[in-house]
């Protein structure tokens, strides 16, 4: 039996079955993700295959995952709604991990507020650089010094205690310029660009300031920058600050021009 032996639905029908609002159906018919086809009346009519791929949609929608990485995924030969839920499951642990390690440190920001209040401002900065530390301690400590060795985190941990005011300062406005470079690198889409050749500058400038000049080499930068992409919290850094695919770009633009 094919399909046009089926029941199919109009929209009408088929938003009533789901328990959705038509004009929840006409969106995503308009973005591409559930197109319907048309009856010689003109009407929109959906197939047997366009309302299981409806409840698929509904399935990851009631879980939290984006349209973006439904289409895509359901666009993928082989599609398979366990392994896509059993990643999402694992990205969302991995958002837990990160949400309590948050919730933990504005616990700590807020029992410590009152003092923190009554400091005077080379106190509150002394403060801060500490935070920072124990910040980068909690959330990449153990792999940094792992890959890199525990004299070489303690020598960079060190420098950013001992760093004055208007290093960190620099330091603070580096960060946020390479993130714009890199925002402006991507809609020239070619890491050979001047503004990608002036993204993996300062990149190379902001890892000397972390390593010690001595310590840099081109190479360890290229590795570093594809270790990125095996860390979820590195591309969920630049990605969220730069748009999808910011991480994978800065690394090409660090292949390309170091």
């Amino acid at each position: 039996m094919t399909e046009a032996n089926f029941k199919t639905y109009t929209t009408k029908e088929l938003a009533d079955l789901a328990g959705i609002s038509t004009r929840t159906l006409r969106y995503y018919d308009q973005i591409g993700l559930l197109v319907p086809i048309r009856a010689q009346n003109g009407y929109r009519v959906y197939r047997p295959t366009d309302v299981k791929r409806l409840q698929y949609i509904l399935m990851m929608r009631s879980c939290g995952v984006g349209l973006d990485s439904i289409e895509l995924a359901l666009d993928q030969p082989g599609f398979s709604l366990s392994s896509m839920l059993k990643e999402h499951l694992t990205f969302l642990c991995r958002q837990k991990d990160e949400l309590n390690k948050m919730i933990t440190t504005t616990n700590a920001a807020l029992a410590g507020l009152e003092n923190f209040e009554i400091m005077n401002d080379a106190e509150k900065f002394e403060e801060l650089k500490k935070r920072s530390v124990a910040d980068f301690e909690e959330t990449y400590g153990e792999e940094a010094r792992q890959l890199y060795g525990n004299e070489a985190i303690d020598e960079s941990n060190e420098r950013i205690l001992t760093m004055s005011k208007l290093a960190w300062g620099l330091k603070e406005e580096l960060e946020q310029r390479i993130k714009d470079g890199l925002i402006a690198a991507m809609a020239t889409k070619d890491p050979l660009s001047p503004k990608s050749k002036q993204v993996a500058g300062m990149h190379a400038q902001w890892i000397k300031i972390h390593w010690g000049e001595n310590a840099y080499t081109p190479e360890a930068h290229v590795a570093l920058a594809e270790s990125y992409l095996s860390d979820q919290r590195f591309i969920d850094y630049y990605d969220d600050a730069c748009g999808k695919g910011a991480t994978e770009f800065l690394r090409d633009i660090i292949k390309a021009n170091v």
